[in-house]
């Protein structure tokens, strides 16, 4: 992904957030993973110590796996954080 889109996107996103919660705020992450390679579980190495909960859902196949992640995040950039460290796994889709 171009970075240039990237930020764009974070700013986009972190402006959203702002005028549209008031925070501290519990915000929902969705990923899809692919279920095989430990990707699952580095996604959940992030979320360690947060007091996230974790639900996961695996496709019919069981090739992908749905992750949805409720947390509470302090502001906007707490959440974009999230992203960035989870943007950083190959192969995961952030809904």
């Amino acid at each position: 992904m171009d970075t240039e889109k990237s930020e764009e996107f974070y700013n986009r996103l972190k402006q959203q957030l702002a005028d549209s919660t008031v925070w501290p705020s519990n915000y929902l992450y969705k990923f899809i993973v692919p279920t095989e390679g430990g990707k699952i579980e580095q996604i959940q190495r992030i979320f360690d110590n947060t007091g996230a909960v974790i639900e996961s859902k695996q496709s019919k196949k069981g090739n992908y796996t749905s992750i949805s992640i409720t947390v509470n995040r302090k502001n906007p950039e707490a959440v974009i954080e999230k992203y960035r460290e989870v943007g950083a796994i190959k192969g995961v889709i952030s809904l």
